[in-house]
């Protein structure tokens, strides 16, 4: 059975129904995907046959988990803290040591990963997706009725972090998709060549994972990507003006160098092989 997921609008809810002797209550639990009716006691509350405390205090841009014993947060510490974070549109985003891995300032997280999948036109194609996260191109990937998603991520606690979240795919069911628990920029040497149709793109900041915009890493993409196949590549819209680098104008001279077309649209960079590019490895 899946745990329920607490957020404070959804905690403040709770206690203001209890309060007011509601003795049922109509909500979300699973961050806004499906609602669901609870039954209220004062002490408790109860869902699915199972009852719960009513916690202490929520905090705000966090996500709450039943663990066993207690409502805990949704994050882990390893190398870097890894967290879920709750977003207006109910699709959560994530965030490593503070930084918002995924946009959802102005669109949700999940309706911003279906605009840049559909880029690439997913249907029929063998996709190469380079950084999970939390799966949110693989799942419009299989919507979209891909006929292959291969997708690798390095970091466990992001995986974790997936089998949390209603809005990830099921990466250990029957289908298209295969999670790897791997960093791509090594294992993608290994991959055969002209493999995939089309490639998604998202690494982290390049100040976090600069390997993943070197021109090796470029060079293996064109490699197993086949002639005239789509690539795009996430890369952020970083203020040059403060930063001074332009990071989508680095990115398409690197992909030209590896031979690819480029173009930048909204924030990313949509790359096509040449169709008579050769197929080589960055420095041979």
């Amino acid at each position: 059975m899946p745990s329920p997921l607490l957020t404070l609008p959804v905690h403040q809810a709770l206690c203001a129904a209890r309060d007011a002797g509601e003795t049922q209550l109509t909500c979300s639990l699973d961050l806004q995907r499906t609602q669901t009716q609870l039954q209220l006691a004062r002490e408790h509350w109860q869902w699915q046959e199972q009852r719960y405390p009513y916690p202490e205090r929520c905090k705000d841009r966090t996500i709450y988990y039943w663990d066993g014993q207690a409502f805990a947060p949704l994050s882990r510490y390893g190398t870097a803290l890894i967290k879920l974070v709750p977003t207006e549109w109910g699709a959560p985003t994530f965030e490593i040591d503070g930084i918002k891995m995924l946009p959802s300032a102005q669109l949700s997280p999940y309706e911003d990963a279906r605009n840049k999948v559909a880029l690439i036109a997913p249907r029929g194609k063998r996709i190469l997706d380079t950084c999970g996260g939390l799966g949110y191109f693989a799942a419009w990937c299989l919507q979209e009725q891909a006929a292959s998603i291969l997708s690798f991520e390095k970091n466990p606690d992001v995986i974790w972090l997936r089998t949390h979240n209603p809005w990830s795919p099921d990466h250990e069911a029957v289908s298209p998709l295969q999670l790897r628990h791997a960093d791509v920029s090594q294992e993608i040497s290994a991959l055969p060549d002209a493999s995939f149709d089309a490639i998604l793109h998202d690494p982290p900041r390049f100040g976090i994972a600069g390997e993943l915009y070197s021109q090796r890493f470029y060079g293996e993409l064109a490699r197993v990507l086949v002639a005239g196949g789509l690539l795009f590549h996430y890369t952020g819209t970083p203020n040059k003006l403060t930063s001074g680098r332009d990071v989508p104008r680095e990115v398409s001279q690197r992909l030209t160098l590896a031979g690819f077309a480029c173009e930048v649209v909204g924030d990313g960079v949509l790359a096509r092989k040449a169709a008579r590019a050769a197929s080589r490895r960055a420095g041979r």
